[in-house]
């Protein structure tokens, strides 16, 4: 039997001890055809010096001066990979051993299956969902499927899903070529849903794979409530949906933030969701601060991401009515985003 080559990607920033389990997960796959390509991000902890140690003739290493961000980061693994399929691991994420090798033969049965999807579960309570794929709300941000729900086999079904979380997903390479790479502008976070939202546009399906089971721990780079990730999350989002959904969808999608803040505020109130947990530990005024300062900041590259949004339109191969479908399949509500974390 022939198997397509895979190659593995993680990008490592500070990775401190989880970075050697990651990898050694990677090298303990029971899958036969892989490269791992690990990419530095400019870490200015040991974990450079420990994957050199440990590691050094057992994947390729590339190091980058500075912190380039999820996207920029990916993207020149991904560049140096030479398989028919990219698979994306982050630093703070081990996986089972058949891992690979589940995501790989799901692809495989259909040519037109773009991207897949682990079932990612909490590393450190691993009956508790991480992701189960990835869910959108209707101004650009997205929430992992099933995410703090209680394994009970509800999500063990292979399926289609929206789109995966970057932080263990499967991408056929031709789609890459055929869509494009990350969006570097984007620099960490929502760069996931950008580019499998692209993918799904362009014509290529996303498949939940259950047996392809990965363990994360959550927001271990950055904290789960830190300002820098509320500014990135609330940026990004605003571009995914200017980038990505059509005009009518985008209309609309400021009434939607407005139900969201609104709900958000009334969360903050009674110490509830992402949002209560960061007015909690700073404030609610500077949750304010940081809201707007990414609206802004979504605003100043507004013609970049119109321009982006062309590009996007002319590489669309679905008709409108199935992209609504998606809206109604995969969405979120803004009480779930509001309220849980």
């Amino acid at each position: 039997m022939e198997y397509p080559l895979a190659s593995v990607i993680i990008l490592n920033w500070n990775g401190g001890t989880y970075v050697e389990e990651s990898i050694v997960s990677i090298l303990k796959q029971n899958y036969p055809e892989y490269e791992l390509i690990v990419v530095d991000n400019g870490s200015t902890d040991f974990s450079l010096q420990t994957i050199k140690d440990r590691f050094k003739d057992k994947l390729c290493l590339i190091e980058n001066k500075t912190n380039m961000g999820f996207a920029a980061g990916n993207n020149i693994g991904i560049r140096q990979a030479r398989g028919e399929y990219v698979v994306l691991l982050n630093n703070d994420a081990t996986v089972d051993i058949s891992w690979l090798k589940e995501l790989v033969a799901i692809a495989e049965i259909d040519p037109s299956v773009g991207m897949c999807a682990s079932k990612v579960l909490n590393y450190f309570n691993r009956d508790i969902i991480d992701t189960a794929g990835h869910l959108v709300y209707r101004d650009g941000l997205n929430r992992g499927r099933g995410r703090l729900e209680k394994d009970k086999g509800q999500y063990d079904k292979i399926e289609e899903v929206f789109f995966p979380s970057g932080a263990a997903a499967l991408y056929r390479k031709a789609m890459l070529d055929e869509i494009g790479l990350f969006d570097e502008d984007f620099f960490a976070y929502g760069e996931d849903a950008d580019i499998g939202i692209r993918g799904r546009l362009g014509g290529w399906k996303c498949v939940y794979v259950p047996t392809a089971i990965a363990y994360h721990r959550y927001s271990a780079s950055s904290s789960a409530y830190s300002p820098m990730k509320a500014f990135f999350v609330e940026r990004n989002r605003a571009w995914v949906a200017l980038k990505n959904f059509p005009l009518p969808i985008l209309a609309l999608s400021q009434l939607y933030t407005f139900k969201k803040y609104f709900l958000q505020a009334y969360a903050v109130s009674f110490n509830k969701g992402a949002a209560g947990k960061f007015a909690s530990k700073y404030s609610a005024i500077y949750l304010l601060y940081i809201l707007f300062k990414a609206n802004l900041s979504a605003m100043s590259k507004i013609f970049t991401m119109c321009k982006k949004r062309r590009q996007i339109k002319e590489m669309t191969r679905v008709s409108y009515k199935e992209i609504v479908s998606w809206f109604r399949d995969f969405e979120i509500s803004a009480a779930e985003l509001s309220f849980k974390d």
